[in-house]
């Protein structure tokens, strides 16, 4: 059964570094991405950004909630 993202962890520039699993499991946000390329993590895409970059998106379902950037902050 694949994990989900429950709550994030922010630097002082407000991006997200650490993400905390179902699991209890806390990974860095490259470990999340190898994750979701392996189908461990779900209801997350790996998108590329204007920077050339891969970056993990929480699925669009219409629930803002859910969405990374709004997770509950561990």
């Amino acid at each position: 059964m694949a994990e989900r993202i429950i709550a994030v962890r922010k630097n002082d520039n407000g991006s997200i570094v650490e993400m905390k699993l179902t699991s209890g499991q806390v990974v860095d946000y490259k470990q999340a991405q190898q994750m979701a390329r392996d189908g461990q993590i779900e209801h997350v895409d790996l998108t590329r950004g204007k920077d050339g970059e891969e970056h993990l998106r929480s699925q669009p379902d219409g629930d803002p909630t859910n969405n990374l950037e709004n997770m509950p902050h561990f």
